[in-house]
């Protein structure tokens, strides 16, 4: 076979299998079969960054389970092969066999050969369990049995929706959720900490440290909205449109037969695709996500920049709120401390803004009856969900718990701040009140100092009017 090497074709630890193109040696203890050792030598790319991980094998398992189980109810699938199939997958399911899903991500753009490598190890796996030899497809038969009533067409994008629901569920969403408690509790108890607000980078009226954090935590709000709306897109499956849409080859109820087993399995209520034409040749769906992802990635990189600009400093920056000390900041500089929670996060939402663009991008090139981009399609929106999870989480205990304000900071800002002239507006006019506030600020005085200087107020009505907790509310 070309590409493979003449020591590996002596070898003595190898067995040979046979598909359409011939004959391929396949190492004697690996379960797959001649289409994924193809793969393996064809697609020698990004081999240690790019595998299939364990969200992935786990959605091939289940759902070659539950295709088995559907052709079963539908006659399509003795109940001896049912049985097999499913303890087969089964075992994929519980990550026993991940060691046999060696393929990466930059191969057909149907996800033929991932797809092939599920029905060997499957088929294979299947056949060790009845007592047969390996690579004889018998019992068993990778195509006829476990691709029963299926094609790559219609199973990667199942496996996209399936592994994407899953991640969402137990990765990201819990992780959003703990942040959002987090950040939700401290706007509750800061409320009542008067700080100054800012506007283009300047100072600007006051504003409660609550009330800016109540703004990040309605920002997570918005987020987890649309990414649960995007998450309801991906509930119809592609399975039973097989390899154009049409359903040949499949029992005419497969595609609801296997996405009713899917939810069973699942407890995710999966639909047959109502169209099966665009759940081939388009994926709106995930394109939806990735850019719920992205939406959230923004939030949490103004989240992020906000927290570390407050805590800038320590004395020569804002310095208003302090978060934990995690490790040491320089090389060189002694005692410094840098917010690296902030960064880290921040870069993964640079790196979530990229694979929505190679998403978006890739989402768009779908010719006639398939798009042929699915695994990068994958890859991106997994990774981005795994990143922002893991991010988000580490910034949560690492940072947003340990969030304080600095109460002396906090006043002499807001004291020094030459924006509190505006609550003076309804009173004395708003180019009386700019006069106040330029002379203040050309000769570095108060700004109650410049309003008795110019004549322009009393001590009294000063004092009564120009009031910062006041003017953190309406009116």
């Amino acid at each position: 076979m070309a590409g493979m090497s003449n020591e590996a074709s002596a070898s003595p630890a190898m067995r040979v299998e046979k598909d359409a193109l011939g004959e391929v040696p396949v190492p004697a203890e690996r379960l797959w079969g001649a289409q994924t050792e193809r793969s393996i030598h064809n697609f020698p790319i990004g081999v240690d960054r790019f595998r299939w991980g364990r969200a992935v094998i786990r959605a091939f398992g289940v759902l070659k389970k539950c295709a088995a189980i559907a052709n079963g109810e539908l006659g399509e699938l003795s109940a001896g092969k049912v049985a097999l199939i499913t303890r087969a997958a089964q075992e994929v399911i519980d990550g026993r066999l991940d060691a046999e899903f060696p393929l990466v991500v930059f191969q057909t753009g149907s996800g033929t050969q991932s797809n092939m490598n599920a029905n060997e190890v499957i088929a294979n796996r299947a056949i060790e369990l009845a007592g047969g030899v390996i690579g004889s497809k018998k019992p068993i038969h990778p195509n006829d049995d476990v691709n029963r009533g299926q094609s790559s067409n219609d199973t990667f994008p199942g496996v996209m929706h399936i592994a994407t629901v899953a991640e969402l569920d137990h990765r990201l969403l819990p992780a959003l959720e703990r942040l959002r408690a987090t950040l939700d509790a401290k706007a509750q108890a800061f409320a009542g900490v008067v700080m100054i607000g800012r506007t283009h980078l300047q100072d600007a009226t006051p504003v409660t440290l609550g009330q800016v954090i109540s703004g990040w935590v309605a920002q997570i709000d918005d987020a987890r909205m649309a990414i649960g709306y995007a998450r309801a897109g991906l509930m119809p499956l592609a399975l039973g449109g097989t390899a154009v849409g049409t359903g040949l080859n499949a029992h005419p109820r497969f595609g609801e037969a296997v996405a009713a087993a899917i939810a069973d399995e699942t407890g995710v209520p999966f639909v047959t695709a109502p169209n099966k034409f665009a759940a081939l040749s388009a994926h709106d769906a995930i394109v939806n996500v990735s850019a719920a992802l992205r939406t959230l990635g923004g939030a949490m990189m103004k989240i992020a920049n906000d927290v570390r600009w407050h805590a800038s400093g320590p004395r020569a920056g804002l310095g208003e709120i302090t978060i934990p000390d995690n490790e040491p900041g320089s090389s060189i500089m002694p005692g410094k401390i840098n917010p690296t929670q902030c960064e880290a996060l921040t870069m993964v939402a640079v790196r979530v803004f990229g694979n929505d663009a190679a998403v978006a991008f890739a989402g768009s090139q779908g010719n006639f009856q398939l798009n042929v981009y699915k695994p990068v399609m994958l890859q991106g929106v997994l990774e981005s969900i795994e990143l922002l999870g893991d991010a988000i989480d580490s910034f949560d205990q690492r940072c947003a718990q340990g969030i304080e304000p600095d109460l002396v900071r906090i006043r002499q800002n807001v004291e020094r701040s030459l924006m509190l002239v505006t609550a003076l507006n309804p009173h004395i006019g708003y180019e009386n009140a700019a006069k106040i506030a330029l002379a203040a600020h050309r000769k570095g005085t108060s700004l109650r100092d410049a309003a008795l200087e110019l004549g322009l107020v009393s001590a009294e009505d000063f004092d009564r009017w120009v009031d910062p907790a006041a003017m953190t509310r309406p009116g």
